[in-house]
């Protein structure tokens, strides 16, 4: 007599083994998922501790730790927050041959920390009241970050950890018809050096510093073009499906490093006070002079940008070494026909 399976009609012993296994292999897959139950379980406690971090930065500024936020950004906290939790949540679902190195990973999540260290906490304080360290801010935000972040490959993480939904409106048609103009590597490299010029202009610099709007405006276009320019010049892929081939890559490195240099060397070289906003608002350190506290940010605009421009040269060439390694040696057809002209004499 054939056993039947509860809930089905007349299924034959071969039919319900079959299903036994497919409910195995369904509980089996569920167990893998149980640490990451929802993509919107965790994003929701997000966004609720923001809320409560964002009224106590509001009602008790001063009572806050010097690692939470004093003055709070929604963009920033969510974008940081959310950005880990997306992408770990994708290494983890990523079959294991897909996922990043481990390298790679430390790598985002210590550039993820570094965006989050100059935007909310109470560093942020000292970059408004401090010419230098608010270069170190913007250096942290436009080039070492987003580096960081860009060198842990974290498109097939996130496009994995994020809600379906969200990927979707990512990948549409027209959010990638907006973004493609801005993809080109020469439009890339000028936006690149262009904005992080365009802010130090002592006009501009002096309004954005004083209106928090403009404020948060100016941080979060260093922080979004530093990761599409970075994200552009390390992607470790041939094209395609790169958006850039090697020497392009290269060439982009190369290129942004004497503008960043002029800028910072005019900076360095100026024999009057350019940023007064540091001199109106009050410094942290009342000790430094404003042509000193000029001369040190000038150095940081100089110096820093020029030698990560540099690593990532070494970087695109070492990513060229290992895909000409990794392909196939090419058959040249004239060295087939000597080694058979070879083998008519020696008998091999």
């Amino acid at each position: 007599m054939t056993e039947r399976w509860p809930g089905s009609a007349g299924c034959s012993e071969p039919e319900t083994n079959v299903s036994v296994a497919r409910a195995i292999t369904s509980r089996a897959a569920l167990g893998r998922l149980a640490p990451f139950p929802s993509a919107y379980a965790v994003p929701a406690a997000i966004v609720a501790l923001g809320a409560l971090v964002a009224w106590a930065s509001a009602a008790h500024p001063a009572a806050m730790p010097v690692w939470l936020p004093y003055d709070f950004s929604w963009f920033a906290w969510l974008g940081t927050w959310l950005g880990v939790w997306w992408y770990f949540r994708g290494v983890f679902l990523l079959p294991a041959a897909a996922r990043p190195p481990r390298w790679r990973r430390v790598s985002f999540l210590l550039g993820m920390l570094v965006i989050y260290a100059v935007l909310q906490t109470r560093y942020l304080y000292l970059a408004e009241h401090e010419f230098f360290l608010n270069r170190i801010q913007h250096v942290a935000m436009h080039h070492l970050g987003p580096f960081l972040v860009a060198l842990g490959i974290a498109g097939a993480p996130l496009r994995r950890g994020m809600p379906p939904p969200l990927v979707r409106v990512i990948e549409s048609r027209i959010v990638r018809r907006l973004l493609a103009p801005i993809q080109q590597p020469f439009v890339a490299s000028v936006l690149f050096v262009g904005l992080f010029a365009f802010w130090l202009v002592p006009a501009i610099h002096f309004v954005a510093m004083i209106s928090n709007r403009l404020f948060w405006i100016m941080n979060w276009t260093m922080v979004l073009d530093g990761l599409l320019f970075w994200c552009l010049v390390l992607d470790p892929r041939p094209r395609p499906p790169a958006r850039a081939g090697y020497g392009t890559r290269a060439a982009m490195a190369v290129g942004v490093i004497f503008p960043q240099i002029a800028i910072g060397a005019r900076i360095v070289f100026a024999t009057r006070d350019l940023y007064p906003y540091y001199s109106v608002c009050g410094r942290f350190f009342p000790s430094i002079s404003p042509l000193y506290d000029q001369l040190a940010g000038g150095m940081v605009v100089w110096i820093p940008p020029a030698m990560m421009s540099a690593i990532a040269l070494v970087l695109v060439v070492n990513h060229l070494r290992l895909h000409d390694e990794a392909a196939p040696p090419p058959t040249d057809p004239r060295a087939a026909r000597i080694a058979a002209m070879a083998a008519n004499w020696t008998g091999r």
